[in-house]
């Protein structure tokens, strides 16, 4: 099977935040779990639509959904490893794009993990994806976009 490629341009990055690692994050190979990064990824998700003022779910009950993720490992991580976040945008669509994400060591800039994480817009009482709202699109005027 082939392995997973990720690479993303450097200038669609749009924030950057830093989590540490617990020693509850850890495994029994005594580095950083999968499932934790997992954590990790979403908090930094949570954290940059926070940034841009963006809700997870609106008043309306229109909110973002997670589709897919895709995580290549580049290194291990340890407990108490601070690791910088950096979070960015590509592929938007009508309904959606891909949220991505550069995970390096805060001390000596090692990168630990590419991350790629697609979302679409979903009205939660409806239970229907819905268009991209526009107020979300002209936050970010030069993500590229494939529709």
């Amino acid at each position: 099977m082939a392995r997973l490629q990720l690479d993303f341009p450097e200038n669609q990055f749009y924030f950057t935040t830093q989590l540490t690692v617990r020693i509850t994050d850890i495994n029994s190979g005594r580095h950083l779990a999968n499932d934790s990064m997992i954590s990790m990824i979403s908090e930094a998700r949570a954290r940059f639509l926070y940034q841009f003022g963006i809700e997870e779910v609106s008043e309306n009950d229109t909110g973002i959904i997670v589709t897919d993720l895709a995580t290549t490992y580049k290194r291990e991580a340890f407990a108490r490893d601070r690791l910088v976040f950096e979070v960015g945008l590509m592929d938007l669509n009508k309904y959606g794009g891909d949220i991505t994400f550069r995970i390096t060591k805060a001390v000596g800039g090692e990168l630990v993990a590419l991350a790629k994480s697609g979302f679409v817009f979903y009205h939660f009482r409806s239970k229907t994806v819905v268009p991209m709202p526009d107020d979300f699109r002209i936050r970010f005027p030069g993500v590229n976009s494939i529709d």
